[in-house]
């Protein structure tokens, strides 16, 4: 009877991989057509991205050269992405449901016009993606060179890519296609040296736009109380909404990047929430070359919430976006209501709603950011993309408190090697670190207008779960970062975590740097607060005058922590 049953479940076992497609090699050039290639080669690729799907492990070849792609025939989809905005997307990629897809750039362009997301990849595994080039016939932000200023004015000059549109007095910019490109914000970069201007800060744009009227030149004269910029610099109108990352994986395990370069997206260049074991190799989030660009791309180069396993960037070029390079962290829900002995009614901020049945949760105190309890998760009902109803297998904790934070326990743990990477020349910070597992940050420059590192997260305002448990940073180049704005850190290496009550509270802990070189102006190296366990050692500061430095504070300062060894 044994041998019967082998033999059986053998017969089944090749009948199974009989029907089963071995993986195969697709060509997207098999299905372009000449229109499609001058046109728009979205129509292809929907077919070639079916072939690959009816085999696992399967390998799509892009043809090479310049493939433009219009939203026209895109994958539509509503999508709500941790600090992205939601909206309904026409997605160039959509890869859903996949175990196994390379896809070979072949040194390919993807060029995309209007509002494309490139690449969507939802509850898959082992993808790879490597050697292409992605940008935009027309950016998401807008640049413009100052070539006069007075007092609550300036005058600009556009390049002919960015179309003006004066109505009613109020600036507007729109493409060929007459789709119109929202802006929010101005910021001055230096046209020499290619960077955030010395500390300039950010102007916020509230309602419909700017007041300008058009000059008889073709230039444009913009009308704002408090504006200010220095004739011949860039002035920058970032995006309104971050509508199209480059990359969105969610729900992805096994990702690896290799040799690609993204020289726009109209938001941020990878983003991957709920994911694990992602490399990203020699990725580059860099200006187009040969275009005169100033911005990269209009948010963070990278961006990972609630992942696991290991985050890798090696040999990255992250420079010139408008924000940070990354940001590690999982996330915080938060507690609006006790409705029974055992239930809580939820709020989730940007909608990323991660609880799940069988989750266990920590119980965080929002006024000290402090672990006080977990709760297994017995049931969840979804009321709306903000709220939900959350039952627990036990009663919650006498001492909870109404807005009190909860984050999955399992999430937010990946291991983080961050090494060989040039970071700056961007608005904002290096990187925000907020992963609990092991994090090592070596041999990286970094030029940054605000702080090089930064560990962040609170419950109250982004709700950024973090709490650091192991880091080391060293042999790092710290090139005269915080140029920029006062409001983007106040040293090198810095805590800037959301927590109201910092008495008692030891949020961070184990932090080691050393070996490293700080290059500064600026003399503050760190500034610390709510850390159980900071090891300063082996690190030389080289003074510079490459800035006029017009701010005060310590190279040291510390409060409210704990096991402090600083060697000087």
């Amino acid at each position: 009877m044994k041998k019967v049953s082998f033999m059986l479940t053998a017969a089944l076992c090749m009948a199974a991989s009989c029907t089963r497609e071995a993986p195969r090699t697709v060509y997207l050039q098999d299905y372009l057509t000449p229109e499609m290639l001058e046109t728009d080669a979205e129509p292809a690729i929907r077919l070639a991205l079916e072939e690959c799907s009816k085999s696992s492990n399967s390998t799509l070849v892009l043809p090479g050269d310049t493939l433009r792609i219009r939203p026209d025939y895109c994958f539509g989809k509503y999508q709500i992405i941790s600090n992205n905005d939601p909206s309904d997307k026409r997605i160039a990629f959509e890869i859903e449901g996949v175990d196994g897809l390379t896809i070979e750039g072949n040194n390919t362009l993807l060029l995309f016009s209007g509002f494309v997301s490139p690449f969507n990849i939802e509850n898959s595994k082992n993808i790879t993606i490597r050697n292409l080039s992605m940008d935009y016939t027309r950016t998401h932000h807008s640049e413009g060179t100052v070539t006069g200023t007075g007092k609550g004015w300036v005058t600009l000059r556009f390049p002919e890519d960015y179309i003006i549109r004066i109505q009613n007095g109020i600036l507007a910019f729109r493409d060929q296609d007459k789709v119109e490109y929202p802006y929010c914000n101005l910021l001055e970069f230096d046209s020499e040296k290619r960077e955030v201007a010395h500390y300039v800060h950010d102007h916020w744009i509230w309602g419909a736009g700017l007041q300008a009227e058009q000059l008889p030149d073709g230039q444009v004269k913009v009308y704002k109380d408090d504006i200010e910029a220095t004739v011949g610099n860039i002035l920058v109108f970032g995006a309104k909404a971050r509508l199209c990352p480059g990359f969105t994986l969610d729900g992805v395990d096994g990702f690896l990047m290799e040799n690609v370069n993204i020289w726009h997206c109209g938001g941020m260049g990878v983003i991957a929430q709920r994911s694990s074991d992602l490399e990203l190799n020699r990725v580059n989030v860099v200006p187009s070359p040969g275009k005169d660009r100033m911005i990269s791309i209009t948010a963070d180069a990278t961006h990972f919430i609630n992942c696991k396993g290991y985050i890798r960037m090696i040999g990255c070029d992250f420079r010139n976006q408008k924000d940070d390079a990354t940001n590690i962290h999982g996330w915080y829900a938060s507690a609006k209501k006790k409705t029974a002995d055992d239930q809580l009614l939820c709020w989730f901020n940007y909608g990323f709603d991660f609880i799940r049945p069988g989750m266990e949760l920590e119980i965080v105190n929002h006024r000290t950011m402090m672990t006080y309890d977990t709760l297994k998760v017995k049931e969840v009902t979804r009321y709306n993309d903000d709220y939900s109803l959350v039952t627990f297998t036990g009663p919650v904790p006498e001492c909870f408190e109404i807005n009190d934070a909860l984050a999955d326990s399992q999430a937010n743990t990946a291991e983080v090697l961050i090494k060989d990477c040039y970071i700056g020349n961007n608005r904002a910070r290096g990187i925000l670190i907020g992963s609990k597992g092991k994090v090592v940050i070596e041999d990286n420059t970094f030029h940054a207008p605000g702080t090089a590192i930064l560990f962040e997260g609170d419950g109250n305002y982004w709700f950024e779960q973090s709490g650091v448990k192991d880091v080391i940073i060293r042999n790092n180049l710290f090139d005269n970062c915080l140029y920029g704005s006062s409001t983007w850190g106040n040293a090198n290496i810095c805590v800037g975590s959301g927590i109201p009550e910092h008495e008692g509270s030891r949020y961070h802990s184990n932090i080691l740097i050393e070996g490293n070189t700080f290059r500064t102006f600026d003399p503050r190296i760190l500034n610390f607060y709510c850390v159980d366990g900071v090891t300063y050692r082996g690190n030389k500061v080289e003074m510079s005058s490459d800035y006029v430095y017009g701010r005060s504070g310590e190279a040291f300062t510390m409060n409210e922590c704990d096991n402090v060894n600083i060697e000087e």
